[in-house]
């Protein structure tokens, strides 16, 4: 087949099973899905305690983050984290950084990101300006250009020492390393026994290993090696992107954009972001950049609420968007909804590796799903390809086992997948 009609079928396949996928991929529009309302369902309009607990775990966060790093940190227009006084401009005409000099701007770094043909600009605001004054001024300079806040971008789930576990068995044979698959999240502890058969390429913090537990956790159900344990991807190299590096202000989203292009650059076509937040007008360029080059974004919805906004990158319709079930294969009542949804996966009553000497952990949250589906994606996607990259979709979704309401819908997506690969503590306790 040539070229043309090879595209010609992978848009006949994603017209019939992954709509949104003309976005991702750079392809032309198909026709779209009718816009759903987001459900409440009636037993979660007054959520059990506990519940209730999970839904504000990254409020409480944000409120904890505003009132320790008030110094560094302060909050956007709608409450969310932000670096104090940066504004973030992505590829600005040098015209709007002279009139922004004129207003008394300071340009604090500038940074080219050849991979994503792109160049991140961040400037000071004035002395005695609040941030959301200096984005509202360069926005009324040049309303076209991509500015925003230096947004800051939290995990999205929870990580518990699962005490009296056994240790992991003895690992497989080394990974072969057929493929790559992408991380871009906290400190992954690569000498962990769970990923001691892995291979695993690190970027960020410098010479410095900052190991976390949940980058550690997510790190393992991607590549993760033992005899009682099972990741969706042992044979593939992890390229694991630090974000946070135990800094103040890690996981920002200037972070973010340069080590997805380290990713681009390493060809890696299938990336995991276990994060959230606000929309951002540069992240959103950086994702646009990402995936027209036929790399597949995989992201955690988040876990705010049945009836919360959409939470990004995960809401950007070029994103493969999951949500979490438990073990009986029922949403977590606190993973966010709505349209964007693609997949859900095994996100609670489950192992993966434990952090600072505990062989496991017992996790629940989104953030530990969409590391379940980026895995299944990165053995169907070895190479960046737009084409291939929607074929990959397709394959996977045709394999979803539907859930909720017939069909794709807003709160399963297409449907479960990677229920396989989810490890019963009970598997695991001495």
């Amino acid at each position: 087949m040539t070229p043309a009609s090879l595209r010609a079928a992978a848009l006949v396949l994603l017209g019939a099973v992954w709509q949104p996928a003309q976005a991702q991929l750079g392809l032309p529009r198909l026709p779209s899905l009718p816009t759903l309302p987001a459900p409440v369902a009636p037993a979660l309009q007054r959520p059990l305690p506990a519940v209730t607990e999970l839904i504000r775990a990254r409020q409480e966060r944000v409120a904890d983050m505003l009132q320790q790093r008030r110094q560094l940190v302060e909050p956007d227009p709608a409450g969310e984290p932000a670096v104090r006084g940066q504004v973030l401009v992505t590829s600005p005409a040098p015209a709007l950084i002279d009139a922004a000099r004129a207003e008394g701007f300071t340009v604090m770094r500038e940074r080219r990101l050849e991979a994503l043909d792109l160049t991140l600009v961040t400037l000071r605001a004035p002395e005695g300006w609040d941030t959301a004054r200096a984005v509202r001024r360069l926005r009324e300079l040049d309303p076209q250009a991509a500015i925003d806040f230096n947004h800051l971008y939290l995990e999205s789930g929870t990580v518990d020492p699962l005490h009296a576990a056994s240790p992991p068995g003895a690992a497989p044979s080394p990974s072969n390393g057929r493929f790559k698959v992408g991380l871009i999240d906290a400190g992954v502890e690569t000498d962990h026994p769970l990923l001691r058969g892995a291979a695993v390429r690190a970027w960020g913090c410098g010479s410095r290993k900052v190991p976390s537990a949940h980058g550690t956790a997510v790190a393992s159900l991607l590549v993760g090696r033992a005899e009682r344990f099972r990741s969706a991807a042992p044979d593939a190299v992890l390229y694991a992107a630090d974000v946070y590096c135990d800094d103040p202000i890690g996981g920002s989203i200037e972070a973010v954009a340069a080590a997805l292009a380290w990713l681009i650059g390493e060809q890696v076509a299938v990336v995991n972001i276990s994060l959230v937040g606000p929309a951002n007008r540069t992240l959103e360029q950086v994702v646009r950049r990402a995936t027209s080059r036929g790399i597949l974004l995989v992201a955690a919805v988040g876990n705010d609420g049945p009836a919360a906004a959409p939470l990004y990158p995960a809401a950007y319709p070029e994103v493969v968007a999951v949500t979490a079930v438990d073990a009986r294969g029922d949403v977590l009542p606190e993973a966010c909804r709505g349209p964007h949804v693609a997949f859900a996966a095994p996100g609670a009553d489950m192992v993966a590796a434990g952090f600072a000497r505990a062989p496991y952990a017992v996790m629940r949250g989104t953030s530990f799903a969409a590391p379940l589906v980026a895995g299944l994606l990165a053995a169907r996607l070895h190479q960046p390809d737009v084409t291939a990259a929607g074929l990959a979709l397709t394959a996977l979704a045709r394999q979803a086992i539907d859930a909720g309401a017939p069909g794709r819908d807003v709160v399963y997506g297409h449907g479960v997948v990677g229920r396989e690969l989810r490890t019963e503590p009970a598997l695991v306790l001495r």
